[in-house]
């Protein structure tokens, strides 16, 4: 896989080390950026699941009362 360099404030590394419980700046990043791309494709399969049960429900012949 590719790396890239980049610059981050001093202050949010250590946070993020401190969060983490992670003594390596960088991989203290990389868990915390992972986490967060994980947590959008589980929200992403959520709201698939929810729009497919909504279409399933709104598929159905309604009755006609009277």
């Amino acid at each position: 896989m590719a790396k890239v360099n980049v610059s981050v404030d001093a202050e949010l590394v250590v946070e993020t080390m401190v969060l983490t419980g992670v003594g390596n700046p960088q991989d203290a990043v990389e868990l915390i950026l992972r986490d967060y791309i994980q947590r959008g494709h589980r929200t992403e399969a959520r709201l698939a699941q929810r729009d497919e049960g909504l279409r399933e429900v709104n598929a159905k012949p309604r009755d006609v009362e009277g």
